[in-house]
């Protein structure tokens, strides 16, 4: 039973700490529109995703007004393109993008995620075409997202596929550049991908899903700063219950309003993703969280290690409050979506090594961090390999979303807008990687990979 100090509280989180429902994302599985005209292939996809979605953005909208949740983006996710565009003869897979995007838009959704390849262990001549298309169909399209899925603990890394999307975020930078890059904010590589992620830009319908789910993504750095000046001083380990509570509160909120959104949409309920995901708001940081920890500015030394300890603490009351805990669920360090991951960016405290050892302990990886628009597509490569050795070998989601800045350089800003907000460009190493990533093949799958 909720007491007086718990509705209070949870009023002051919604209304001063930025707690808020960061989206609430219906799942599609588009398998069924598969056809060898591809005319006839878009026209399913549009008439099923206005169909299932056609009051999710109402639903959104009346249970945010009724309950009091700010609920930010209503989202959609269908199966990967890949497997669906597969079946009919066209070379030119930027119709089906354009079909989602029409759909996205009559339904009034903010983004749509789907337009993936997964190919971790090799390709299929879909998969080719649609990688192939990357750059012209989020340039000609405003609501469609890209992810492609390039290696997994069991399958290793496909790096043909990796060399192959190096040259992708380089295009689709330069098909993009009037809009400083902004397809590169619409595309993520992964390895380890996961089926239910309701987060843009990697969010896809896994063909293991069900018809449709609604899965929701709830977000508060904030609260949880705010939670952590009742333990100033105190132990770590007391720090860690901290946001164990936090988190257990957030999650709760959240699989309330997935549950309701599920009843209304006549839609089962798929997961609740509890990850903190910042914005370029103050107070709605998670490298403020960090510097509330100790360390004096997100990315010197000790970082890693408290966002091992609030990545821990995060999952773990999440997991207390709700057994369908799904997606990414942890703590997200997108740079330019973070104020004060810009701030330690600017200052020089955060460098990509850094981010890169960051990862290793928090949900996803190199995301949103702007580099030079010169950088060879063998770097950007190499970078992807790297972030995706550490989701194959940690047996973890990793995944690389690469903003190339075209016409900038080091100390230049991008400017994105909105939730996307703005980043630094920042340096890369100069040495080549060229060699390494020309040889091509496979990485094969680690030793632990053939648990069984």
């Amino acid at each position: 039973m909720l007491n007086q100090k718990d509705i209070l509280s949870t009023i002051e989180m919604i209304d001063q700490q930025h707690l808020d429902i960061r989206t609430i994302t219906m799942g599609i599985s588009l398998l069924d529109c598969c056809d060898g005209f591809w005319q006839k292939a878009c026209m399913k996809i549009y008439e099923k995703i206005t169909r299932y979605a056609e009051n999710l953005v109402k639903t959104g909208e009346d249970i945010e007004r009724e309950f009091g949740i700010p609920i930010v983006n209503k989202r959609i996710s269908v199966t990967p393109m890949a497997l669906v565009a597969g079946a009919s003869h066209t070379e030119d897979y930027v119709p089906f993008a354009m079909a989602m995007d029409r759909a996205a838009k009559t339904c009034g959704v903010d983004f749509i995620g789907g337009y993936s390849a997964l190919v971790q262990k090799g390709f299929t001549e879909a998969d080719k075409k649609l990688i192939q298309s990357i750059p012209e169909a989020l340039a000609r399209t405003e609501l469609v997202c890209s992810s492609v899925n390039v290696g997994s603990t069991r399958a290793g890394i496909n790096m043909d596929a990796v060399a192959m999307l190096g040259q992708t975020v380089k295009d689709t930078a330069a098909a993009t550049a009037d809009r400083d890059g902004l397809g590169c904010a619409k595309l993520v590589i992964f390895c380890n991908a996961v089926e239910d992620n309701p987060f843009m830009a990697g969010a896809f319908h896994g063909p293991g899903e069900a018809e449709r789910v609604i899965n929701v993504g709830v977000s508060g750095p904030g609260v949880v700063y705010h939670a952590l000046q009742a333990v100033k001083g105190q132990p770590l380990d007391v720090v860690a219950e901290t946001i164990k509570k936090t988190a257990f509160r957030v999650t709760r909120m959240g699989q309330l309003v997935a549950q309701e959104a599920s009843r209304r949409l006549d839609t089962p309920f798929g997961i609740v993703d509890l990850s903190l995901a910042p914005t370029p708001a103050v107070g709605d940081s998670v490298a403020r969280i960090l510097e509330e920890l100790g360390v004096e500015v997100c990315g010197t030394h000790g970082t890693t290690a408290a966002l091992a300890l609030l990545n821990d603490a995060v999952k773990k009351g999440g997991v207390m409050a709700s057994s369908s805990v799904g997606g990414l669920s942890g703590a997200f360090i997108p740079v330019s979506e973070d104020e004060g991951m810009i701030a330690a960016a600017r200052a020089g405290a955060l460098c990509v090594d850094k981010l890169e050892a960051m990862t290793c302990v928090c949900s996803v990886g190199l995301d949103m961090i702007a580099v030079p628009g010169d950088t060879p597509a063998e770097t950007i490569a190499a970078i992807i390999a790297d972030e995706a050795a550490i989701g194959m070998v940690n047996n973890k989601t990793t995944a690389v979303r690469l903003l190339l800045a075209p016409g900038k350089t080091v100390g230049d800003t991008i400017e994105l807008g909105g939730l996307l907000g703005s980043a630094p460009v920042m340096p890369v190493h100069p040495e080549s990687s060229a060699v390494f990533i020309t040889r091509g093949g496979r990485i094969p799958a680690p030793l632990h990979s053939l648990r069984n």
